[in-house]
């Protein structure tokens, strides 16, 4: 792992299992990078708005984070830790994210 990915939180990290563990993909980028495209069954809540609507997950469920580079991603997964979330992880820009899970 480079410096990038200990900087931003980025492990190595079997999504495919957290997926079939039940885990939720939160997209964290804007409404219109959305609906631009993004990974099928993914939720949208936006980084800026995430304080306001993370009440719609569930703390004891997986999280997976993602935006298009990773950066919006962590600071989302940091968001969610710090609010009592146990298992959030990092999943990056969403394109490579899709590809594997």
């Amino acid at each position: 792992m480079g410096f990038l990915s200990n900087l931003f939180g980025i492990k190595s990290v079997d999504f495919k299992e957290l997926m079939q563990n039940g885990a939720v993909i939160v997209d964290v980028r804007t409404p219109a990078e959305y609906n631009s495209g993004h990974i099928k069954g993914s939720i949208n809540m936006p980084l800026q708005s995430l304080n306001n609507t993370m009440n719609k997950l569930k703390k004891d469920k997986p999280v997976i984070t993602c935006c298009a580079s990773g950066m919006r991603s962590g600071s989302a997964k940091a968001i969610l830790k710090s609010n009592g979330f146990s298992q959030v992880e990092n999943g990056g820009g969403w394109t490579s994210l899709r590809s594997k899970i």
